[in-house]
C-alpha cells in the first residue's frame, strides 16, 4: 500500500477486558518458562455483502476513531502482546545483541556520500560516529569551505520517530526547504532556512507529502498537502512571508480513487502535475518561471494508460505504455503535446522503465531478460551506447545527477556479491568515426568495516517451474564453503505486487545469515516487474494467485533442487509481501520452518471495502473493487490471509505492525495476529511486535532499525534450531 517494558502478558490481560479471561492454549515444554500468550476476546461482528455474510470477531481492534488511537481496550491488547512477544526474545537476548552487533560492525559509522555538483555548489551528506542521522553539506565548486546546511540529529532529538523527507535548495542557492516526519504517520512539516543566517524562516506547512518544488524565482514553492484522509489531491503553491492559509491551488483532483504527484523536468524549466492512480495517469506541465500561467495538459487520462514526461529545447519527451505492454518512447511540441511521435518503439525484450533528459544526450534504462540496462541516446544521431556491467547478475541504473547541461552522469552499481559501488561516466562522442565513447571510473566502493572478501561468496541466478509452466527467476547467494544440501537453512523473500521488481543487490545485514549457512533466495514472482510490465499484469487483480503460486512454487522446486528441504525454509516478507506471506502459510504450511511477516497487508477484504481507509479507492485497480464487484469479492475472499485462517497446524510465525503506520493499519496484523492463535492446531509460536511509536518503515535511524532486523534474525535462526 508501512522503549517496552517487560511485563508478562497475562498480568496485562487481567486488567483488560479486551483479554479473554480464559485459560491459554498449552504451551510445549520448549517454551514452559514463557508466560501465557495474550488471547483476544472475540466480540460478535458480521456484515452481509453480494449475499455473503463476513465474520469478524477481532473487528473491535480497529479504533472506530482512527485516525486517532485512544481506545484503552485496543492499546491493552497492543502492550500485552509487545510484552509477550519481549518474553519469548528473552532467552535469546545475547543472540540478538551478538546480531545487533555484527551489522553495526558492517557499518561503516563516519561516511559520506559522493559530492554531486549543482551550480556554483557540490553537495553530500555524511555520518558521524555513534549519530543515527545525516548531516547535509555544500562547498563551492571553484574551491572554499564546508558549509553544514542541515543536521538531522539535532532535528530529532527528543523523537522516538525521525524521517526527513525532502531537502531542496533553491534556484538562488540561498534557501533550503526540508520537510520531517517525527511520528511515522508520513505527514510532513515543510519548513524553510536562510542558509545565510542559518534561521529558520516563520514559514512552517503542516500535513503535506514529502516532496517540493521550487519556483525559479526562489520565492515560492509547490507542495502536496493530504486531507484527513491522507490522499494528495490538491497541488498548491507558497509565496515565502505569506499566511499558509492564503496558499494558491494550482490543481485539484476531483476523482475518486486518483490522486496526484509533483515533480519537474531535468531541464528545470517545467513543474509536472500527475492525477492518477496504479494504472491511469496524466500530465499537467507549469513554467516554473510563471507559476501563474495556465497549466498544459499534455494528454487526457485513458484507462490503464500510463506516462511521464521530460523536456529538451521546447520537444517533449514522452515515456508511455499506450501502444506496448513494455513501453515506448514519443515526442510531441509544446504547442501540440497530445499528438504523439515515436522515437522508440516498444519491445516485447526490452522493458522501458525510465527516461532522463539531458542537454546533450538522453538516458534510458530497462530491463533485458530481467537485468537492468543504461542506454545513452542523442539527439542528432541514432548511435545507442550501453553501458556494460561485469557480472550475470546485478543492480545498475542512474545515479544522482542534478545538472542538466553536464557530460558527466552517476551510476550506482551493486549485485548480491557486490557492495554498492558508485561510478562516474564520462559521455564522449566522436562525431567523426560515429563511435560512443564511455567511461566508467569508480568514486567510492561501499565499506564494510568488520571486513568482507567477496570471493568467499557465490551468486546464482536460476529458473524454477510454476506450476502453469511459467519460468519464475530466482536470485541466490550464499558463502563457497555452505554445504548445499536438504538440510541447508534457506531464507527466501519476495514482494511480488505493484510492479516493483526486488532487486538483487548486496546486503550487509543478510550476511549474518549466510555466515551462519543460509542460502538467501530472492523469488522475483509474478506481480512485480522484474521480466517486463506484463509480469506485473499477471499477478494482479483476477490473476493474484499468480504470485502466491509462484513463490510456494519456487520453495518446492529449490527442495527439489537439493537446495533445502520443507521445514527448513524461512520466508519472509513486507507489506504487499506480508500479505503473501499470509497466504502461503495458510495454503503450505508444511513447507516453512519460519516466517516473518512485516507490516503485513493480511486484512484485504475489509480493507478494500472500506472506502475511509486512506488508499483504498486508489488500490481498486491493483486488487478489485469488491464493493461494485461481486466476483472481486469473492476472489479476494478467497485469499485474503485474515480470512482463510483454518485449524490446521501452522509454522512458527512472527508479525509486525506499526501504531502509526498509514498504509497498512496496525490492526491488520493485531487482528490476524489473533485469529492465528486462536485458530491454530499446534502449540508453534504466534508473535506480534507493534512500534507504538513509528509507521510503515518502522524504527528510524541507522542503528535503531539493527535491533528490528536482529530479532527478525534470531526468530528465524531459534525456529530453525540455530541458535548458539
Amino acid at each position: 500500500m508501512i522503549s517496552r517494558i517487560i511485563l508478562t502478558a497475562s498480568l496485562l490481560a487481567l486488567s483488560s477486558p479486551s483479554l479473554a479471561q480464559t485459560e491459554s492454549p498449552s504451551v510445549p515444554d520448549t517454551n514452559a518458562a514463557l508466560p501465557a500468550p495474550p488471547v483476544a476476546e472475540q466480540r460478535p461482528h458480521s456484515f452481509t455483502m453480494h449475499g455473503i455474510t463476513v465474520e469478524d470477531p477481532y473487528f473491535w481492534m480497529k479504533d472506530q476513531g482512527y485516525p486517532e488511537i485512544d481506545d484503552e481496550d485496543v492499546l491493552a491488547y497492543l502492550r500485552a502482546e509487545n510484552a509477550y512477544f519481549q518474553a519469548v526474545m528473552a532467552p535469546h537476548e545475547a543472540l540478538i545483541e551478538t546480531l545487533t552487533a555484527e551489522m553495526r560492525g558492517r557499518i561503516a559509522e563516519n561516511d559520506a556520500s559522493v559530492p554531486v555538483p549543482d551550480g556554483d555548489y557540490e553537495y553530500w551528506y555524511a555520518y558521524n560516529e555513534g549519530q543515527e542521522y545525516r548531516l547535509w553539506y555544500r562547498r563551492p565548486v571553484a574551491g572554499g569551505d564546508d558549509e553544514l546546511l542541515l543536521d538531522e540529529n539535532a532535528l530529532a532529538e527528543g523523537h522516538e520517530q525521525f524521517s526527513l523527507g525532502t531537502i531542496q535548495i533553491s534556484p538562488d542557492a540561498r534557501l533550503l526547504a526540508y520537510s520531517t516526519d517525527t511520528d511515522g504517520s508520513e505527514r510532513y512539516v515543510l519548513r524553510f532556512k536562510d542558509l545565510a543566517t542559518g534561521e529558520d524562516l516563520p514559514d512552517a506547512i503542516p500535513g503535506m507529502l514529502s516532496n517540493v518544488i521550487w519556483a525559479a524565482d526562489s520565492q515560492s514553492i509547490v507542495y502536496t498537502p493530504v486531507d484527513e484522509n491522507w490522499r494528495s489531491k490538491v497541488a498548491m503553491r507558497h509565496v515565502l512571508g505569506t499566511d499558509p492559509s492564503a496558499d494558491t491551488e494550482l490543481f485539484r483532483e476531483t476523482e475518486e480513487g486518483m490522486e496526484i504527484g509533483i515533480d519537474q523536468t531535468q531541464s528545470r524549466r517545467f513543474l509536472t502535475i500527475s492525477a492518477g492512480d496504479n494504472v491511469s495517469n496524466e500530465v499537467r506541465l507549469i513554467p516554473l518561471d510563471d507559476l501563474t500561467a495556465a497549466n498544459i495538459l499534455v494528454s487526457p487520462r485513458q484507462t490503464n494508460r500510463q506516462y511521464d514526461v521530460e523536456e529538451h529545447e521546447g520537444t517533449l519527451y514522452i515515456h508511455s505504455n499506450d501502444s506496448h505492454v513494455n513501453f515506448r518512447i514519443v515526442t510531441a511540441s509544446l504547442d501540440n503535446p497530445g499528438e504523439w511521435d515515436e522515437l522508440i518503439a516498444g519491445s516485447d525484450d526490452f522493458y522501458i522503465t525510465g527516461l532522463t533528459n539531458f542537454a546533450n544526450f538522453y538516458v534510458i534504462e530497462g530491463r533485458e531478460r530481467g537485468l537492468d540496462q543504461v542506454e545513452i541516446r542523442y539527439y542528432d544521431n541514432e548511435s545507442v551506447e550501453r553501458i556494460a556491467f561485469p557480472e550475470a547478475s546485478y543492480d545498475a541504473g542512474l545515479g544522482p545527477v542534478a545538472e542538466f547541461d553536464t557530460d558527466t552522469l552517476r551510476i550506482d552499481y551493486q549485485s548480491m556479491v557486490t557492495p554498492d559501488t558508485d561510478f562516474s561516466y564520462t559521455v564522449t562522442y566522436d562525431p567523426a568515426d560515429g563511435e560512443p565513447r564511455g567511461e566508467l571510473t569508480p568514486l567510492k566502493v561501499q565499506q564494510i568495516p568488520s571486513g568482507y572478501d567477496a570471493s568467499q561468496y557465490t551468486t546464482e541466478r536460476l529458473e524454477i517451474e510454476a506450476r502453469d509452466g511459467t519460468m519464475v527467476p530466482v536470485s541466490l547467494v550464499y558463502r563457497r564453503d555452505t554445504e548445499i544440501g536438504p538440510d541447508t537453512p534457506m531464507h527466501l523473500y519476495a514482494y511480488g505486487a505493484y510492479a516493483y521488481a526486488v532487486p538483487p543487490r548486496f546486503s550487509t545485514r543478510q550476511l549474518s545469515l549466510t555466515d551462519r549457512g543460509f542460502i538467501f533466495a530472492i523469488a522475483h514472482i509474478r506481480g512485480g516487474d522484474d521480466l517486463g510490465y506484463q509480469w506485473y499484469l499477471d499477478g494482479k487483480l483476477e490473476q493474484r494467485t499468480n504470485t502466491f503460486n509462484d513463490f510456494v512454487d519456487v520453495a518446492r522446486g529449490l527442495a527439489a533442487r537439493g537446495y533445502s528441504s520443507p521445514g527448513r525454509i524461512a520466508a519472509s516478507g513486507g507489506s504487499a509481501g506480508g500479505e503473501l506471506m499470509g497466504v502461503i502459510v495458510n495454503t503450505d504450511p508444511d513447507l516453512w520452518g519460519a516466517v516473518v511477516a512485516e507490516v503485513p497487508f493480511v486484512d484485504v477484504l475489509n480493507t478494500m471495502l472500506d472506502e475511509s481507509l486512506p488508499l483504498t479507492p486508489g488500490e481498486w485497480p491493483e486488487w478489485g473493487n469488491p464493493i461494485t464487484d461481486v466476483d472481486a469479492f469473492r476472489l479476494i475472499r478467497s485469499y485474503s490471509p485474515y480470512d482463510n485462517v483454518s485449524a490446521q497446524d501452522y509454522p512458527p510465525i512472527m508479525i509486525t505492525a506499526g501504531l502509526n503506520d498509514p498504509r497498512v493499519t496496525y490492526w491488520e496484523p493485531a487482528k490476524w495476529t489473533a485469529r492465528l492463535r486462536a485458530t491454530r492446531t499446534d502449540d508453534d509460536l504466534t508473535v506480534l511486535r507493534t512500534n507504538m511509536g513509528a509507521g510503515h518503515q518502522g524504527q528510524s535511524g541507522r542503528f535503531q532499525a539493527l535491533r528490528d532486523e536482529a530479532e527478525s534474525m534470531a526468530f528465524m535462526l531459534t525456529q530453525l534450531g540455530m541458535a548458539e
